[in-house]
Order: structure tokens, then C-alpha cells, then sequence
């Protein structure tokens, strides 16, 4: 057996355990007070606010392109009509969601897996325990919340700007009428497809954040880790985010059969 296989599937398993142990450890603290209000508030600031103009210019050229794209290679079949429907049902289901938590897991993950790993450094976490302060309720419950409350809101936003982006593009560059575009989009989309991407985005949010933190915990050997540790949350999170996508897609769609 290669040895780069086993070190991977060794790690890999570790992982798993320690995302497993963190989630449990989370779930246990979240609903005991003391409720930190301050530290959510400005985490909800930090990711969400600060996400949003990177999302703005990813959402609104994902639906200009995607629009572009479609409607050049559809046109050839005489198919251009059908435009609308493919790129707000694609944007709605897969492409908003998947694109905005992948900017996301880019800027905050790094953020956080830097921000985790340098208190543990510096031990700041040592000094919290020492005190008898839970580092899980001060450090991973507000940024796990956090996650959770604004990536779905996020998304929702992502949404409505690739949407106006894709309108603007279909009436400009496809020369489509407005009302023939507008029409189309708002018939074909439906409440269901709505809350599947945001269904989606509520467990990219625990991707992202679960393994920002479980790698900013785990730093051991000073500032070089910190480096690894940022660039192993955002390569593990955007990967679990893709793979997970299709699982959730199919697991979605499994619901909708059964409902």
C-alpha cells in the first residue's frame, strides 16, 4: 500500500473523529448560558457584512456568464428561448449556494482557522481554561452560529443578484424581451427550489465553520502551523462542500419524490 494513501486515509479518519467530537462538544454548550450576544453580533458582522461585497461580484458574474454561455450555445439549436428557466433554476439550486459558500469558506475560513490557531499560540486558549472559561462556548459556538445565520441569508441575496444579473444580460446581449425573460424565471421557479439551496447552505455553513475551527484548535508547533492549518480548513471545507453538494442534491431530491 503506498504510504501517501495510508497517511491520507489516517487522517482523513482523524478528521472525521474530531468534527464528530467538536459537533458534540458545540451541541452541548450552545444552549447554556451564559449566551454570548456581543461575540455572535460581531461575528454576524465579520462574516456576513464583510462576505457581502465578494459575493455581490461573484453572484452577479456567475449569472452574466452563465446567461451568455447558455444562451450562445443554445441559440444554434433554437433553443435560446429556454435560457431563462435553465440559468434561474441552476443559479437558485446549486449555483448560488455552492459558489457563495465556496467565497466564503476562501475568506472566512482562513480567517477563522488563522484567527483560532494564533490564540492557541499565543495560549490564550490555556489562559481561558485556566480560568475556567470554556473555549468551545467563548471561541467555536459564536462562529458556528454565526455561519449558520448568515451563509443562508447570504445565499439568498447571491440568488437574487445572479438573477438580475442573468435578466440583464438576456435582454442586452440576447436581445430577449424583459417581460418574455421575467415571465419565464418566475414561472419556472418554485418555493421548493428556494429552500433546497438554502437547505444546502445550512450544511456547508457547519462545513465550514467545524473544520475552520477543529484545524485552529489543533495547531501544536508554533506560528509555521498556523500557515498549514489555514490552508488545509479552506482546501478540506471547499472540498467537503463540492462533495457533499451532490449527497444533498440527491438527498433533496429523494424528499421532494417522497413528498
Amino acid at each position: 500500500m503506498n504510504p501517501n494513501v495510508g497517511a491520507l486515509f489516517l487522517e482523513s479518519i482523524l478528521l472525521a473523529g474530531g468534527l464528530g467530537i467538536l459537533l458534540k462538544q458545540v451541541a452541548s454548550e450552545i444552549f447554556k448560558p451564559p449566551y454570548e450576544h456581543g461575540l455572535l453580533v460581531e461575528q454576524i458582522f465579520q462574516i456576513g457584512a464583510r462576505s457581502f461585497p465578494l459575493i455581490l461580484i461573484t453572484a452577479i458574474s456567475t449569472g452574466m456568464v452563465m446567461t451568455l454561455q447558455f444562451g450562445i450555445g443554445l441559440e444554434k439549436f433554437g433553443g435560446q428561448p429556454y435560457v431563462p428557466k435553465i440559468v434561474s433554476l441552476s443559479i437558485l439550486r446549486e449555483m448560488g449556494p455552492v459558489f457563495t459558500s465556496l467565497m466564503v469558506a476562501a475568506r472566512v475560513g482562513a480567517g477563522i482557522a488563522s484567527e483560532v490557531g494564533s490564540m492557541v499560540v499565543t495560549q490564550q486558549i490555556d489562559a481561558m481554561r485556566a480560568l475556567g472559561t470554556s473555549p468551545i462556548k467563548k471561541i467555536v459556538v459564536p462562529r458556528v452560529l454565526a455561519l449558520l445565520i448568515t451563509l443562508p441569508l447570504l445565499c439568498s441575496l447571491a440568488n437574487m443578484i445572479g438573477i438580475t444579473g442573468a435578466t440583464i444580460i438576456g435582454i442586452t446581449e440576447l436581445k430577449m424581451d424583459p417581460e418574455f425573460f421575467v415571465l419565464k424565471i418566475t414561472s419556472t421557479l418554485k418555493l421548493k427550489d428556494l429552500f433546497t439551496g438554502l437547505g444546502k447552505s445550512v450544511f456547508f455553513a457547519l462545513f465550514i465553520s467545524t473544520v475552520s475551527c477543529y484545524y485552529g484548535l489543533n495547531v501544536k508547533e508554533g506560528t509555521k502551523e498556523v500557515g498549514i492549518a489555514t490552508t488545509k480548513a479552506v482546501v478540506v471545507s471547499s472540498t467537503l462542500i463540492l462533495v457533499g453538494d451532490f449527497f444533498l442534491t440527491k438527498l433533496f431530491w429523494m424528499i421532494e419524490r417522497w413528498l
